[in-house]
Order: C-alpha cells, then sequence, then structure tokens
C-alpha cells in the first residue's frame, strides 16, 4: 500500500486562499486509471446513480398507490386511477398536450376517459410508474389500441413487435388490417408482406374469405404475390366470390381485372374461368375472357396487347424489359445491349451483338425470341445479315440473311413473319419488301412499295402492316405518306398522311392507336411531335411532345406506356436519356438514363429471366 496526496485549490474573498489535503490510501496492486487520474485533476466531477431513475419511479408509485399527492384522478368503465399530473404528461404526448393547453381537463381533478378498457389502462398506468408491462396474445390488441390512442409510443411499438413475431397465415390478415386502423405503418407492411409471400397458404383460411372488395383487390393486384402460376389467384378468386356470391357477383369485373387471364392456360380459361357464372353474366367480364383468349391464340399479336394483365408477377421469374440493341455515338458504331426494367427501375446488360451495328432493325415475336436485321457496319457497308437472340441462354445465334442488303430499313413483326421494308442496298434506296418466315428460316419477297424509301416508321396492326413517312431524298427529308399492306390480298393501299412529314422516326401500337415519334421533321430540324393514327377512323391527332427532340430513337411499349430512348437532339448531340409517356394522363416523364448515349439504336420488348440478374447494373 502506498498514500496519495490530493490539493485543491480555491479562493475565497479578495486574495483569500483555502488548501485542501487528502490522504488515499491505494493498494499497491491496483493502479490509477487514466480516468481516475483526470477525474482527480478536476475540481468538481459529476456522481451518476444509475439505480436512481427506478427508486425515483418506486418511489412516485408508492405515493400514488397511497393517494398521495395525487392530483388527478382518471375515470374508466366506473374505476377511478389516482395519477400524478407530472407523471402523466412525462410518459404520454397526449396527457401532456392535455394538460399544458387550454382544454377543460387541464383544470378537472376528475378525468372520464373513453375507448380504453379499465383493465388496460391499469397495465399502461403501471407501466407508467415503473417501465415494465406484460403483453400477451389476450392483451395485445387493447394494448396497442389503448397506446396507440394515448400516444404511448414505446408501448405500441412493443405490441407491434410481439404481433410481428406471432404473425402466422391464420391471422396474417387481420393483424394487417388492425395495424391500418392503428396508422402502425412498418407492421402493416410487414403483415402485407407475410401475405403476399405466402399467399397460397393464406388463401385457404377463414381471414381471407372476409375481405372486403377493396381489400381483396389491393392483395391480389400486387406484382409481389408470390404464385407458381395465375390460376391460383384466380381459385383465390373463385373461393372469396362464393362466400357471398350475391353480393359479390355485382361489380365482379372489377375483382377479375386484377387476374392476370392472359397468362393462364388457354384449356384452363375455356374449362374453369368462362363457366363461372359471374362471368356468363357479365359484359365487362367476358371482354377481359376476349382478351385472354386472343392473347393466347395470337401470340404474334401480343405486343399489341401490353397491359398490367400480361405482365408476368414477379414470382414467375420473368421482367418485362425494354432492350436497346446497338446504334452509333459520336459517329462509334456500337454493340452493346442494354435492357431497362420499368418496375424495379434497374438497368442489366446483356450480351453484346457479335458485331458493331447501326441503321438496323428489332423485333420480338410472339415466341419471346428477338431479331436484329440489316444495318451499316463501321465500315459504312450494308448487311443483309439477321440473328436471333434468346433470352433464356443469353445467346445469340445467325440466321439466314436478307435476299438484300438493307440498312435504314423498316424491320416489323406481323402474324408470325418478319418483314424488312425498303432501306439502303449501298447503292440506292429500295421499295421492296419481304419477309422472313421463322418456322423454316426462309426468306421471300412481297409486293413492293409505290416508293422506294429509307428510314420509315414500321409496325405491324390487327392484320395489316402500316409504313409511315421515310426518306426519299438525299437530304433525307421526310415525307408524310401512309402506305398500308394486307398479306391476305399482297396489296399496298395509301392511308391518311400524317400531320407532319418526318423520316427517322419510330411507331408503336398503345390501345389500338399507332403512335409515330420523333424523327426529322425538316431539313433544319429534328422533332419532338408525336402523333398518333385511328385505324377505324383513318385520321391522325396530335398528342404532348415529347420533353426532348429525338431523331432515330428507340421504342417500346412496357404496360401500356411508351418508352422513348436516346436519339440525336441536332448534329452529333446524343441523348442518354429514357422518357416515357403515358397515353391516359397524355404526359412526358423521365424515366432514366442509358449507360451508352446512342443513337440510330432500335429497342423492343422482352420478357427477361430474372436470374440473368448477375450482369446487373446500378
Amino acid at each position: 500500500m502506498y498514500n496519495v496526496q490530493l490539493t485543491i485549490s480555491t479562493k475565497r474573498g479578495k486574495g483569500a486562499r483555502i488548501d485542501i489535503h487528502k490522504l488515499v490510501h491505494v493498494n499497491s496492486q491496483d493502479s490509477l486509471s487514466s480516468g481516475s487520474l483526470s477525474t482527480l485533476d478536476q475540481d468538481e466531477f459529476t456522481y451518476v446513480e444509475h439505480t436512481h431513475s427506478v427508486e425515483v419511479l418506486a418511489g412516485l408509485d408508492e405515493l400514488r398507490k397511497s393517494n398521495t399527492f395525487c392530483d388527478v384522478l382518471l375515470c374508466v368503465e366506473g374505476d377511478d386511477f389516482p395519477c400524478h399530473k407530472v407523471v402523466l404528461a412525462s410518459f404520454s404526448s397526449y396527457f401532456k398536450a392535455m394538460f399544458t393547453s387550454e382544454m377543460a381537463e387541464s383544470q378537472q381533478r376528475e378525468i372520464v376517459l373513453n375507448g380504453v378498457e379499465a383493465s388496460t389502462l391499469k397495465l399502461l398506468l403501471d407501466y407508467a410508474y415503473s417501465s415494465r408491462i406484460p403483453i400477451n396474445k389476450n392483451n395485445v390488441q387493447a394494448l396497442l389500441s389503448a397506446a396507440n390512442l394515448l400516444e404511448v409510443l414505446p408501448v405500441r411499438d412493443a405490441c407491434c413487435r410481439f404481433l410481428e413475431r406471432h404473425m402466422d397465415e391464420t391471422n396474417c390478415l387481420g393483424i394487417h388490417c388492425f395495424a391500418e386502423a392503428h396508422a402502425c405503418e412498418n407492421l402493416q407492411k410487414k403483415a402485407k408482406e407475410f401475405t403476399l409471400r405466402y399467399f397460397p397458404d393464406v388463401m385457404k383460411h377463414e381471414e381471407m374469405l372476409s375481405l372486403s372488395q377493396s381489400k381483396f383487390i389491393e392483395l391480389i393486384s400486387s406484382d409481389t404475390l408470390n404464385v407458381e402460376k395465375e390460376e391460383t389467384v384466380f381459385e383465390a378468386v373463385l373461393l372469396w366470390l362464393n362466400q357471398d356470391v350475391a353480393a359479390r357477383s355485382e361489380d365482379f369485373h372489377l375483382v377479375l381485372e386484377q387476374v392476370r387471364l392472359p397468362l393462364m392456360s388457354p384449356y384452363y380459361l375455356h374449362d374453369c374461368v368462362a363457366s363461372v357464372p359471374a362471368v356468363e353474366t357479365s359484359t365487362q367480364c367476358q371482354k377481359l375472357l376476349e382478351e385472354a383468349k386472343l392473347y393466347n391464340l395470337l401470340p404474334d399479336r401480343r405486343h399489341q396487347k401490353s397491359s398490367v394483365r400480361t405482365r408476368p408477377r414477379r414470382s414467375f421469374g420473368i421482367s418485362e424489359v425494354v432492350v436497346a440493341v446497338g446504334g452509333e455515338d459520336d459517329k462509334v458504331v456500337l454493340r452493346s445491349v442494354e435492357c431497362f426494367d420499368p418496375v424495379n427501375d434497374k438497368w442489366l446488360t446483356l450480351a453484346c451483338l457479335p458485331f458493331a451495328i447501326s441503321k438496323h432493325g428489332v423485333v420480338v415475336t410472339g415466341q419471346n425470341i428477338l431479331y436484329v436485321a440489316g444495318g451499316e457496319y463501321p465500315d459504312g457497308t450494308a448487311s443483309r445479315s439477321l440473328w436471333k437472340y434468346d433470352p433464356i441462354f443469353d445467346q445469340w445465334q445467325e440466321m439466314a440473311s436478307m435476299m438484300v442488303e438493307r440498312s435504314e430499313l423498316g424491320l416489323a413483326v406481323l402474324d408470325g413473319y418478319i418483314y424488312a421494308i425498303g432501306g439502303w442496298d449501298g447503292l440506292s434506296r429500295l421499295n421492296s419488301v419481304e419477309k422472313y418466315n421463322p418456322s423454316n428460316n426462309t426468306w421471300e419477297y412481297v409486293a413492293a412499295m409505290k416508293i422506294s424509301l429509307t428510314s420509315p416508321a414500321v409496325i405491324g396492326h390487327e392484320g395489316h402492316l402500316y409504313v409511315t413517312g421515310g426518306a426519299v431524298l438525299e437530304d433525307g427529308d421526310g415525307i408524310d405518306l401512309v402506305q398500308r399492306f394486307c398479306p391476305m390480298t399482297n396489296v399496298w393501299s395509301d392511308m391518311a398522311h400524317m400531320l407532319i412529314a418526318r423520316s427517322g422516326s419510330r411507331a408503336c401500337v398503345v390501345n389500338n392507336l399507332i403512335y409515330v415519334i420523333g424523327g426529322w421533321h425538316a431539313s433544319t430540324e429534328n422533332t419532338n411531335k408525336v402523333e398518333y393514327y385511328d385505324p377505324e377512323k383513318n385520321e391522325w391527332r396530335f398528342c404532348k411532345p415529347m420533353l426532348e427532340r429525338r431523331y432515330q430513337p428507340g421504342v417500346a411499349v412496357v404496360e401500356g406506356k411508351i418508352y422513348v430512348s436516346g436519339g440525336e437532339e441536332g448534329w452529333d448531340r446524343y441523348h442518354d436519356t429514357v422518357e416515357y409517356y403515358d397515353p391516359e394522363t397524355d404526359q412526358w416523364l423521365i424515366a432514366g438514363v442509358m449507360q451508352t448515349a446512342r443513337s440510330w439504336l432500335c429497342c423492343a420488348t422482352l420478357r427477361l429471366p430474372v436470374d440473368i440478374r448477375i450482369k446487373e447494373r446500378s
């Protein structure tokens, strides 16, 4: 043992000084920590008694139980609870607001509480004076409701955690509704996620059958509904419908709209869906059924029927994406292929083309195979090659070449055939048209157009091929001509002219309307103007222009929205942005940015396996 002498010097009054000496005994085997020395070197230190708050609460609780210094009486269901206002205000924002405001209760000694059970209030008051509260399956709902009402957030959150830990397929929907009613957003989210994840098990229990129409629609409309096939969703719909057929048959089409009927087996549609009385007697339901049948019967027209109902749920392992192929960036011809997933707002990089190409054509068939035809190589020569991309294997394969070289061509798919239209063969513009049969890998000519042109916007729709605009002169100025080809008669017809002349534009179909987008309007400028054609009325109308002027952009349709990628603003000024148009709101918005700015690209809509996301980029 050794001695340490501590000296503390202080002054009192003018020139006065007091020296205090203290002898501290320290065992030789002990040492003074740096913290202890630091404390000893100071004139004062802070002492903390860690049990103090517990002891104070215990003392206050004794005062409460003996009704000592209590200044408020809470009255619930005939029971009275003497309390201290200061304690109530400290643990509850509700009581704090009550006692510190000009509310009548702030001056009252007796306060009647409604919406709280006496047994529950007792538990909360015990918590206020002890920081402890028992939570079990018998009291958790009443506790959460009362804690939410009285704004005792720690108890409310503890109840939420208890419910989350005890969630299963029999109670998840009830917990979701309960959490929503009490604005417990995190618990509500967890319960919904649980329900969606284990939906095939949840649908077997009583809670689902008692859901309101709006809540049931919210559930089955989700992309994240975890089912292996869409037929499972319809089986859940039948269970829900049969719980109260008379009442739920009314407006049943609002529920059926959420089922992705086009993704079902045509046999199931015929045998199980069409025979349901609520479907048979509803005109709206019959339209939905007809849509699904046509989607299955006419796979090569599926691109015309893109909607939420044709989008696979995420559990199917497939995403509908916009694929951007080739093109050029500041006169550098590209071979890269990237795609955009609008639902998840992510970009993916796919297998590159075997060669660099621009001024080409791209289509996707009803079998979800992407084809690239023609174009111009980096040395300026025109191509007549045809390649196909299989998204299952992320691989390219060369197919039979076209009968003539074509760059700046139009390419479209119609009823199982791929049509290559016009273009440049390296010497002159072409009016010839040839079609490719994927089933036997052969090309053949069909009737030629009336005029030779390059860079038209082409699209197949309802059994006809539409060719809009294009360039016929060396300056590249567009024309407003619209030609329609009928494969049944092998005849071309002139249709109503576009509202403006253009070349280097793109075409797509949404809701049976043909949209023509961007392009080269005149020898002085590219355009952001967009117009659409109604085949039934044979007339054109303008809609809202794009945010940017775009010549030779890429265009694709996902869920009824038009996505426009890249293109040229002006001479050698390339876009890397993607904007999309919603026909329902007539609005354009920026969707994202491509990895590479590019023009003369081509885009198409493709269904991509989720496991290909190994190449995902942020």
